[in-house]
């Protein structure tokens, strides 16, 4: 399905055909494939469930896919992005499910009050704020995000994950798995054959390159009820960004995945499906 949102063609997964919405965003360097267990079982809750490629992802439209046209990813395009989504899927109930760059979306769609949410479910990326206080401070943290400089150089960042085939993609996945039997080649294929896509890099990496001042991101508490998922096996970012949540969401539930690394719903779908699953029927969530 291609869903038309916000000037931009988006190609979206979708699963069931209720009133309510699920719409599921992917993080980096995924796509719209990472929510393959989710789709299905969402759906067999009642949810519409839709997992669209982000833009520059896939097969989803590519604004200037130049490092000089970064600007193009910054986040209150990505933001309008998923207001446009939501906008054109017409749901009675509104439901945002994310993860990574997905999640870091979402927190501020959630902040900016952008979408009027039912439920809010965050997968292993912690709250802007949260992440800002935690490594001004926190040397370990500095040190795990030290991609996030490397990505500010322009095309050898690129280059570098070209290189093989993407191998550099398959692995980001591998190398940070715990359970490497969830990312078997016809799963890294998937991923490989997206990032070598062209302009397809360039795009997916300008997601950090636009949005150095994310941090920057304040708000009144979020008062939308909100789940986060974390696998505490997660080489990227401190098992600390799951604690302090009190002044900035009024309504805060944390569930963690022992043994399990940050691409939790990949890894561990069935537990993830049930702590959602649990989750949404406690707060009245139910769907159809």
């Amino acid at each position: 399905m291609i869903l038309k949102a916000n000037g931009l063609d988006l190609a979206c997964d979708v699963a069931g055909d209720g009133p309510d919405v699920a719409l599921c965003l992917h993080g980096f360097p995924e796509s719209r494939f990472s929510w393959r267990f989710q789709l299905p079982f969402l759906a067999a809750q009642g949810w519409r469930a839709v997992a669209p490629d982000l833009r520059g992802y896939g097969q989803s439209s590519r604004p200037t896919p130049t490092y000089a046209g970064k600007a193009a990813y910054h986040i209150d395009h990505l933001v309008d992005d998923v207001v446009g989504m939501f906008d054109a899927l017409k749901p009675r109930r509104k439901l945002l499910v994310a993860h990574d760059w997905g999640a870091v979306i979402a927190w501020v769609v959630a902040m900016r009050r952008a979408v009027d949410l039912d439920g809010l479910i965050i997968m292993n990326v912690p709250h802007p704020t949260v992440f800002g206080d935690l490594i001004s401070h926190h040397r370990p943290q500095k040190l795990k995000s030290w991609y996030v400089a490397f990505f500010q150089l322009p095309w050898l960042p690129e280059f570098l994950l070209r290189q093989n085939r993407a191998d550099g993609i398959a692995k980001a996945f591998l190398n940070m798995a715990i359970d490497k039997g969830a990312f078997p080649p016809h799963v890294l294929e998937e991923y490989r054959k997206n990032a070598l896509i062209p302009g397809a890099l360039t795009a997916m990496i300008n997601y950090y390159r636009a949005n150095l001042k994310i941090l920057e991101e304040t708000s009144p508490p979020i008062d939308v009820p909100t789940l986060m998922l974390w696998g505490e096996e997660d080489t990227a970012l401190d098992i600390k960004l799951t604690e302090g949540y009190g002044p900035h969401v009024q309504d805060f539930t944390l569930v963690r995945f022992p043994n399990v690394s940050h691409w939790v719903q990949q890894e561990a779908p069935v537990p993830v499906n049930t702590a959602m699953l649990e989750w949404l029927r406690a707060k009245g969530l139910t769907a159809g």
